[in-house]
């Protein structure tokens, strides 16, 4: 069982969604619950039996699917995207577990688990024809969910998220079909595995065109300055678990495909593109923060700060070496865990008073204690206090590209200050003073449901804020082999010298350049 772990991953969410269609309305939930739970373990089984020793992909899998062309089903996973698979699984369980919505219940618990099926297929692909599948197809449920649960412009909202992703993947394509044409003229075969065209060495003209394709697919799903107006929508109109589900997972499809693609296949881009890419990067920390602050909606202020820190994610994937690599995909675990908890805690006040309006809320912390407790410790992580998840991963980011620029490093960590400004300002603005609004003086604190979804995101927040070596130690074991590979692999002598030779480490890649 253990040998097929990874489809039973993928595919078990599917299958019981569409069990799900005979499940009886009132037992949905509990189903639900139930399926998301087993998913969750079976996750942790495959955390449990991962060695972080080894560098390279485990639970290998693969199938022929049309070989004429080298598309096979191809599994696998690492460092890298062990512990993003968990964390899709554990917040499909945390969103199903504290669901308010009791519109139409079991259609979106059956969307969330196909959603599911999705995510954890993004992360486990090592064919790129299987990975734009099932990167394409987690469009539909989230189209779904928010134009069936959002708000009054959900429409506009979903169609709007649909048409700037769906643009995207398809420049995506184009660039795939280029690399296993190159492959094809290479070797005499045609294959779309990944592991296949990391052999590959391309000249650097071509690599810069197949970068920048790819780059666009990616770009749009972090979403980067300027491809980043769709998601304040989406976010604004999404439903609680809409928003929840998009912050803490689908935005890292976006920052894992740079990590899994761009950097060890198109080194030399990489370097060309790195100080461009560092530049947007710091433009996306410091306007949105800016934005952020102006905001008069508390969820609109979460959501504009999600796409602040997803600029430190960049920042530190564009080090180019094994600190900010590493940094930046701890970040991405980080920033699913606090964003996508700071979405929950606006859908516990949202459920209360209807208004996501910060205007209307003051002095809630005498109010509801609970709640402003939870809050603050999320805000905390999210400025990235020490001894939080966030203050890691962001301070691995800024460590890694100190290395290449002083200068922007320096730039980057002034402009996380303004996101403690902001969060801070809202903060007072919502918990401390008095109780102005009467409507406010009797709302109930957080009840046990919620309590369910927040109280393990507060232990993950701290837990890997103080001792992130469990999860930090595979990561850097298989970011030390795609550094190794990336300056293997690069020709230009900027390239060698801003990409570390690991030589001796533990991942170390044998090259082999195909011809």
């Amino acid at each position: 069982m253990i040998d097929h772990i990874l489809t039973l991953l993928i595919f078990f969410p599917a299958l019981a969604a569409m069990l799900g269609f005979v499940v009886a309305k009132d037992s949905m939930r509990v189903y639900g619950i139930a399926v998301a739970f087993i998913e969750f373990v079976l996750s942790l089984w495959l955390w449990y039996a991962y060695d972080p020793m080894i560098s390279g992909m485990q639970f290998m899998e693969s199938l022929p699917l049309i070989p004429a062309f080298g598309i096979n089903y191809l599994l696998g996973v690492d460092g890298i995207s062990l512990f993003i698979i968990i964390l899709s699984t554990f917040f499909t369980l945390i969103g199903i577990a504290s669901l308010t919505e009791t519109r139409r219940l079991k259609d979106l618990i059956i969307t969330l688990l196909f959603l599911e099926m999705t995510m954890v297929g993004v992360f486990a692909a090592l064919d790129a024809i299987v990975f734009y599948v099932f990167w394409e197809l987690s469009l539909v449920p989230m189209l779904y969910i928010i134009g069936a649960w959002g708000g009054p412009l959900r429409i506009y909202a979903s169609i709007k998220f649909f048409l700037y992703t769906f643009t995207g993947s398809l420049v995506m394509l184009v660039g795939m079909l280029f690399m296993a044409y190159f492959y094809y003229q290479a070797t005499g075969q045609w294959s779309f595995s990944i592991l296949e065209w990391y052999r590959l060495i391309l000249p650097e003209n071509f690599q810069l065109w197949l970068f920048a394709a790819f780059f666009l697919g990616f770009a749009i799903k972090v979403p980067m300055f300027p491809f980043h107006t769709w998601l304040p929508y989406a976010h604004g109109q999404a439903p609680t678990i809409g928003s929840v589900i998009l912050a803490a997972i689908l935005l890292k499809m976006g920052t894992y495909a740079f990590v899994r693609f761009s950097l060890p296949l198109f080194p030399d881009a990489s370097v060309f593109f790195m100080f461009p890419i560092a530049i947007i990067a710091i433009i996306m920390i410091i306007y949105t923060a800016m934005v952020a602050y102006a905001q008069e909606d508390i969820k609109q202020v979460v959501a504009y700060s999600s796409v602040s820190h997803m600029g430190v994610i960049i920042l530190g994937t564009f080090a180019l070496n094994v600190e900010g690599v590493s940094g930046s995909v701890f970040l991405m675990l980080a920033h699913g865990v606090v964003s996508g908890a700071l979405f929950l805690l606006v859908g516990v006040i949202y459920d209360r008073r209807h208004t996501k309006m910060m205007s209307e809320f003051g002095g809630l912390a005498s109010v509801m204690p609970r709640y402003a407790t939870i809050f603050g410790i999320m805000m905390m992580a999210s400025v990235g206090l020490p001894l939080t998840i966030n203050f890691v991963g962001e301070f691995l980011s800024l460590l890694g590209f100190y290395k290449q620029s002083h200068m922007l490093t320096l730039t980057a960590g002034v402009a996380i200050i303004v996101g403690a400004i902001y969060m801070l300002a809202a903060y007072k603005k919502m918990f401390f003073g008095n109780v102005t609004n009467e409507e406010n003086r009797h709302l109930k604190d957080i009840n046990k449901t919620e309590l369910v979804g927040l109280v393990p995101l507060v232990i993950v927040a701290i837990w890997l804020g103080v001792y992130p070596k469990p999860v930090l130690e595979p990561i850097n074991n298989s970011v030390e082999s795609v550094i190794q590979l990336m300056h293997d692999k690069a020709q230009s002598p900027e390239a060698k010298a801003r990409i570390p030779n690991l030589s001796g480490s533990n991942g170390t890649i044998s090259m082999q350049e195909a011809h």
